[in-house]
């Protein structure tokens, strides 16, 4: 079981700041993850729908999409960084 936080517009599109979910066996990435999230309805779709430039944290820490999930207990999920 892992608790996915979102953040900014993709908390909005989705509807919700954060969910419990049980990760698939076949989940293993970051990549993994985002592209499974993107089955779970027309709003997680709409929020992810350009995976690449969704920024993801394990534990607070930002990682690479191709980073493996491992146990990890928290997931952030956030839009790209804009501005200067």
């Amino acid at each position: 079981m892992a608790k996915l936080v979102y953040f900014a517009w993709v908390r909005e599109r989705i509807g919700k700041a954060e969910e419990e979910i049980d990760i698939p066996a076949g989940v293993v990435t970051v990549r993994d993850l985002l592209n499974h999230l993107r089955t779970l309805g027309e709003e997680y779709e709409h929020a992810l729908q350009y995976p690449e430039v969704i920024r993801v944290a394990i534990e607070q820490e930002h990682v690479d999409h191709s980073e493996a999930l491992g146990n990890a207990r928290e997931i952030g999920i956030f839009p790209p960084m804009t501005g200067g």
